[in-house]
């Protein structure tokens, strides 16, 4: 079967061609600053993109009646659980008018959509961040006006719940994991014969700090910081998402970066550092809680993953008493999309519709 996988991101738009499982052709189109600009909201940029993709498709001889399927990067919709999802007008219509969010994901169906239409193929979208399969128990937060979110690394989580599930000769549905997704944002969730019944709200950075988002916080000091009347709104915002965690401390969003001054000896980025590592220890132990003891393999996944010298080792140190921990370091979720996309086709997997 020939695939092509969409995954447009808020400054680039990437896009593979696969045939019988093998890579044919992996493009990243980048967008300045200035190419970006003419359109008033991320929905407008569809016609833009999707042009771009079809004229490298041209260029490099693929024919888009070729395809047998075109699966995109799933975006902000109302929670539902994981899988695979055809493209259907409601979901275009959320997407379009962004009623749950306005992000570059949300690109991701309406291109396929759009280039499926000329190619006479199916278009679908997969395991996107709002996949929503926590218990009614995990939703409650402390306070009845707020309910604790689902949004997440659910691609890739899912992805490598399925390779692992498949290593330890077991099928995901028979498994109790713990995957800790560690990028720009972390999320880590318990997935107990596949649904992940609990994780943090990786979006607005709950649960541990990460390169760019503060976790979550000692309250009392929290609300006296958002009465001060030192900081608006959006500053606030910007300190729980974007400029918190690692940029917060340490003036950078690059673990890597951090991983060479702590070998260089620089004792506060190793304390920084290492604490990112202990939150992320501590909401392993948490999930362990939920699957009552009863965890397969923990999975550290994601860019920050393939430092093993420092940060994953430390993990291992205080969670390997729970469970295994397996390393699959990085997300390749052009892959990931590829092989759920060839399941639905084949009929392994249960296409979905968007209600």
């Amino acid at each position: 079967m020939k695939i092509l996988i969409i995954n447009p991101g808020s400054t680039s738009t990437k896009f593979a061609v696969y045939q019988s499982g093998k890579i044919q052709l992996e493009k990243t189109l980048r967008h300045s600053d200035k190419d970006l600009s003419k359109y008033p909201t991320v929905p407008e940029q569809y016609h833009f993109r999707s042009h771009l993709i079809n004229n490298s498709l041209i260029e490099n001889k693929q024919n888009i009646s070729s395809f047998n399927g075109i699966i995109g990067r799933g975006g902000l919709l109302k929670p539902m659980a994981g899988g695979i999802y055809q493209i259907n007008n409601r979901m275009l219509h959320d997407l379009n008018q962004s009623i749950f969010g306005e992000h570059a994901s949300n690109l991701g169906a309406i291109i396929a959509n759009d280039l499926s239409l000329k190619a006479k193929c199916p278009a679908f979208i997969a395991d996107p961040v709002v996949v929503d399969e926590m218990g009614e128990l995990a939703k409650i937060s402390g306070i009845k006006d707020i309910q604790r979110r689902s949004i997440f690394h659910a691609l890739n989580q899912k992805a490598v719940a399925r390779k692992i599930a498949w290593q330890l000769n077991k099928s995901y549905k028979d498994s109790n994991l713990i995957i800790a997704h560690l990028g720009g944002g972390i999320s880590v969730g318990a997935h107990q014969q596949g649904l992940v019944i609990d994780v943090n709200n990786a979006l607005d950075g709950d649960g541990p700090f990460s390169p760019e988002r503060s976790g979550s916080l000692p309250m009392g000091s929290l609300v006296d910081m958002c009465f001060s009347g030192k900081f608006s709104i959006q500053e606030v915002k910007q300190k729980l998402k974007g400029k918190g965690g690692l940029v917060s401390y340490l003036n950078t969003n690059d673990a890597y970066e951090v991983q060479k001054r702590v070998g260089a000896g620089d004792s506060y980025a190793r304390l920084i550092y290492q604490a990112m590592a202990y939150q992320v220890s501590k909401s392993i132990g948490e999930m362990a809680v939920v699957l009552k003891g009863q965890v397969d393999a923990i999975v550290l996944t994601g860019g920050i993953a393939h430092d093993e010298k420092y940060f994953s080792t430390w993990i291992k140190d205080h969670t390997s008493f729970i469970a295994p921990v397996y390393i699959f370091p990085g997300e390749d979720e052009l892959q990931a999309l590829h092989d759920i996309c060839i399941q639905a086709l084949s009929g392994e997997l249960t296409i979905k519709q968007y209600l």
